[in-house]
């Protein structure tokens, strides 16, 4: 017995390639991202594998926000299949408040990119008093 419906022209695996592809919306998000905190520093650990830390990888803070950028060149090959992405990735994260972006310190290591942002005392909460108008 035949099935009447139609059958799809893509298979799992274009849908992934086209989640991977250039993002319509804005920023692209290819690099999976983990944070915590840990003692008195925030941690942000990014997935690279395949990148060169001295020459593919960029860092910028501006504000409160983290910009991470990096690339995977592609090799030449002849006659290969890859499922590998290439090309550029980024990131923007935005920092809590409490970080100290002067002592932004960043190491890779297998592949995972750790940042480390120390972390200042937190802020003294104030009560702002709300004035009422036409009095």
């Amino acid at each position: 017995m035949t099935s009447s419906l139609p059958r799809p022209s893509m298979g799992l695996a274009d849908i992934f390639q086209m989640f991977e592809g250039e993002w319509p919306f804005g920023e692209r998000h290819a690099m999976r991202v983990e944070t915590f905190t840990e003692a008195n520093e925030f941690v942000l650990r990014c997935e690279l594998p395949g990148v060169d830390p001295d020459n593919d990888i960029h860092i910028n803070v501006e504000g409160n926000q983290l910009k991470i950028k990096a690339e995977r060149k592609r090799e030449e090959r002849t006659d290969r299949h890859t499922e590998f992405y290439y090309g550029d990735y980024s990131r923007t994260m935005l920092l809590p408040m409490s970080c100290n972006t002067d002592d932004i310190k960043a190491e890779y290591e297998a592949g995972i990119l750790t940042v480390r942002i120390p972390r200042q005392e937190s802020q003294i909460t104030k009560e702002i008093p709300v004035a009422r108008k036409g009095k």
